[in-house]
């Protein structure tokens, strides 16, 4: 197995290069996965089996892909991941089932999953999550009506806006400086929101929650269910992040066991699908089934990759194998990390403290802050990476995060304790105030006002003005920087001076700005009058 790297400089890949090396080898006993022969004792998951039973027919095969079953796959790749990928990347065989109307292995599938995470009924996804986030909003929202949601939620609920023609009412989420990091939304919170827009004589379509966020901080989600639900309001939870709660008792339940409608998670990101894979998941009767149904069939890919979808079904199977203990080794080295990291005087490990205000934050989630020696989360991830090969999950400008999984082994958490004890043994404690980037006026997007809904501003003519000329002026574009894939600028929305400033620092911090039509953010679109 080789270690997966960033898209980096090639100086920096030189850099490291024979750390790299010498650090590809994984033992039998870092694997989670069994053996062959091992998983041929047990049953084979559906999708599975059906995928395995067709590549190994003797088909004269006159249909796509063009590679016909791996004969004529480009060499290149070949010698990268071998033929056996192309040789079960198969279409929509009748064998094999369809996705937009399963009757065979998907369907069977999607119904074992709906059973592992506690769902009514429970969708394959090979869009991501983004494509749930926007079935999900189209499902429980229609033109002109109200989305309650965070203002930093995933870009993805922002493009649903615009495709579902829902107008936001957004939240903003409690805020720590000393991080720089956004948290959640609480239930007096979305209350507020609900009364504001009854005493407006409006409804709200639905209630939009983020939980985990990309730093695990877990809103209450069940106080909000039941809140909603009072109102005759379905709830959506964003838990890209969550795929795996509920699965041990020092991790937090699940949105679906705490009274969510609809549940969408990244099975691709702690669990073991492959990426770009997902699941939709509804629970209760507040949504139409049919009206999912038919946005996931306008929203989904009609060619489906059946190695995506069956890495949904295998990644189930190994969840269902030992759900209650599973991820007791990734808890374990999580929990130990955090102890020794608390030992190092000059470094902060982010816990709920930080963020009183709610339950939980995911202990597979480690965010640790960097200030006190002077570093922003970029300097310092650069450094862990440079010297001893460590890769981080997301970095920020007080701190960086680090993700643990079920491959998560000894020798890599002992790497990346040897760097953190390193950062403080180089540069010495030094406070750095003037990097915070609050002006003790609330977050980067605190104060901002909608002067066109995102989807009317989407399709507004548009022309590009100098910075100082955007401020005041109407969005035209969405600009996101990434990660954590939170827009700081929403079409729409009103430029402000804070909001602007914030973008400019993290920017020059390094950061990747996404979805400006200018990357140098020398001049801003902005909607014509």
């Amino acid at each position: 197995m080789r270690l997966e790297t960033h898209t980096l400089d090639q100086g920096k890949k030189k850099a490291s290069m024979s750390l790299i090396e010498n650090c590809r080898s994984v033992t039998k006993d870092d694997i989670v996965i069994p053996d062959s022969s091992a998983v041929q004792q047990h049953k084979l998951p559906p999708l599975v089996s059906a995928l395995k039973a067709s590549a190994e027919e003797n088909a004269a095969s006159f249909h796509f892909p063009g590679h016909n079953r791996g004969r004529a796959a480009p060499s290149s790749l070949t010698q990268l991941i071998g033929v056996r990928p192309f040789l079960h990347d198969l279409p929509e065989l009748p064998e094999l089932d369809n996705l937009f109307a399963p009757e065979g292995p998907i369907l069977d599938a999607q119904k074992e999953a709906a059973k592992l995470f506690g769902a009514f009924e429970t969708w394959f996804l090979v869009g991501g999550s983004t494509c749930g986030i926007h079935a999900a909003v189209m499902a429980t929202c229609s033109p002109g009506e109200t989305l309650i949601l965070p203002r930093n939620c995933h870009i993805s609920a922002t493009s649903a806006m615009v495709l579902s023609g829902a107008l936001p009412k957004y939240i903003s989420p409690a805020y720590n400086f000393d991080w720089d990091i956004a948290g959640g939304i609480t239930p007096s919170q979305v209350e507020k929101a609900i009364k504001e827009l009854e005493m407006e004589g409006q409804k709200a379509a639905a209630v939009f929650v983020t939980s985990p966020t990309y730093h695990g901080i877990c809103s209450d989600v069940g106080s909000i269910s039941q809140l909603c639900h009072s109102h005759e309001i379905p709830v959506i939870v964003d838990e890209a992040h969550g795929a795996h709660l509920g699965f041990h008792p020092q991790l937090p339940r699940s949105a679906l066991h705490q009274g969510a409608d609809l549940a969408v998670q990244s099975t691709h990101k702690v669990l073991c699908s492959l990426t770009q894979s997902s699941m939709l998941h509804v629970s209760g009767n507040l949504v139409d089934r049919e009206r999912i149904c038919r946005c996931l069939q306008n929203l989904q890919s009609t060619s489906p990759s059946y190695l995506l979808l069956a890495s949904l079904d295998a990644t189930r199977a190994q969840i269902s194998e030992n759900p209650k203990n599973i991820f007791n080794k990734a808890i374990e080295l999580a929990v130990e990390v955090k102890t020794r990291i608390n030992k190092i005087r000059e470094l902060s490990v982010l816990d709920l403290p930080s963020f009183s205000d709610f339950p939980a934050i995911d202990p597979l989630r480690i965010t640790i802050g960097v200030w006190q020696l002077g570093l922003s989360g970029f300097e310092a991830d650069e450094i862990l990476y440079r010297k001893y090969g460590v890769v981080s999950e997301l970095t920020g400008t007080r701190s960086i995060t680090f993700a643990f999984n079920l491959g998560t082994c000894r020798e890599h958490v002992d790497r990346l304790i040897s760097g953190l004890e390193h950062l403080p043994e180089t540069f010495l404690p030094i406070q750095r105030i003037e990097d915070r980037v609050d002006d003790g006026c609330g977050a980067p997007f605190d104060g901002i006002t909608m002067s066109l809904s995102p989807r009317d501003a989407f399709f507004a003519s548009k022309r590009k003005v100098s910075v100082k000329d955007s401020l005041g002026k109407t969005c035209g574009e969405l600009i996101c920087p990434y990660p954590p894939g939170i827009p700081l600028l929403i079409p729409g929305e009103v430029i402000t001076e804070r909001a602007m400033a914030y973008l400019l620092q993290v920017r020059s911090k390094g950061i990747v700005v996404s979805g400006a039509a200018d990357p140098s953010l020398s001049t801003i679109v902005v909607c014509k009058p």
